[in-house]
């Protein structure tokens, strides 16, 4: 498995049209993703959230008829996620916005702004149980 900090090939992405219809499909791939690390079913429905507040952030800042690469690392109990459009305006990061709130509090470690002609969103979230923790550690 990769270490999950992004600078190596993704262990799964997915190209997709950036458009709200596909959203469903990148939440439902990421629970898939997280039940094979052993996450929990309250991790799995935590990352569900992220990836949708995620997905709020990224679609709407894409050019139209762009597509939504979705990219997944995994670690040890752990699945870092980046969610990438075409954006040539550079728009800014909203931190107040609902969705950037409920992600940053989610996720371990968040990013998200313009990146070169690029709107980006990457995040970083674990299961305890997936990460051998036990119950006195948890």
């Amino acid at each position: 498995m990769a270490d999950n900090t992004g600078d190596s090939r993704a262990d799964v992405e997915l190209r997709l049209p950036a458009e709200s219809a596909f959203a469903t499909i990148v939440r439902t791939t990421a629970a898939g993703l997280a039940a094979r690390l052993d996450f929990t079913i309250d991790d799995i429905e935590d990352l569900r959230i992220a990836i949708g507040e995620a997905t709020a952030l990224v679609i709407p800042e894409a050019d139209p008829g762009t597509d939504l690469v979705a990219s997944f690392w995994f670690g040890r109990g752990s699945m870092t996620v980046e969610l990438l459009a075409e954006a040539v305006d550079d728009p800014p990061l909203d931190t107040e916005s609902f969705a950037w709130q409920v992600l940053d509090t989610m996720a371990q470690e968040a990013s998200a702004g313009p990146e070169g002609g690029r709107f980006r969103v990457r995040f970083t979230v674990s299961s305890a149980v997936g990460a051998g923790m036990t119950g006195a550690e948890l």
